[in-house]
């Protein structure tokens, strides 16, 4: 089962219809219970880093979730602010995240080479990914394009995580992979056929 984590933050019922055109079984989740079954999770996120952190903590799910992904080590992909909420921290807030994936999430605006374009960064963007890159093992072809909505980066502690790369006046860390755990910056809800893919690959894993 792929459990879509119901947390308050994201668009849940964007998931739920591209699995189900996938004929992919999926549900969301939005209690400790309702997560017990999974085979593999879905972290969405929009908005202010520390309100979806505390959105977060308050639902009463951090605790399973850390149980089932730290400790039982069940796949999980964070999207958009999901990807950023793997990190230690941000820029944006002052709450702590989950550390998953050791980084950090630093604005464009304090970035020599992008503070001079226009925020949030929005619309579709070539991703580079990585050969070894589990996400990207299958379907497809060079330079795919996914759709961006963002202001905040995640920067990986160890470039040995990242699974692909995207430009916005730099080059930003735009998909992590730590073991079972990954993180997109994207929206593959909205990228079309690159998106379902994306998401196709990690039910697969």
């Amino acid at each position: 089962m792929i459990c879509i984590v119901d947390y308050g933050v994201g668009n849940i019922q964007a998931f739920l219809n591209l699995f189900k055109r996938l004929g992919i079984e999926a549900r969301r989740a939005n209690t400790p219970d309702a997560l017990s079954d999974a085979v593999r999770l879905v972290l969405p996120g929009v908005g202010h880093f520390d309100h979806a952190m505390q959105r977060l903590n308050d639902s009463g799910m951090r605790p399973k979730l850390e149980q089932m992904v730290i400790g039982a080590k069940v796949p999980v992909v964070g999207i958009c602010v999901g990807m950023q909420m793997l990190a230690h921290g941000s820029d944006e807030g002052n709450l702590p995240g989950l550390n998953w994936v050791p980084g950090r999430v630093r604005a464009f605006a304090t970035q020599p080479k992008s503070a001079a374009l226009p925020m949030p960064h929005m619309g579709w963007n070539e991703l580079q990914p990585r050969a070894q890159s589990k996400l990207f093992t299958k379907g497809f072809e060079e330079a795919p394009q996914f759709y961006f909505l963002h202001s905040y980066f995640f920067d990986a502690e160890d470039k040995n995580d990242v699974a692909a790369t995207a430009t916005y006046g730099l080059d930003f860390d735009a998909v992590v992979s730590r073991g079972h755990i990954h993180g997109v910056q994207c929206h593959p809800e909205k990228s079309h056929h690159w998106g379902e893919q994306l998401l196709k690959n990690f039910v697969e894993l």
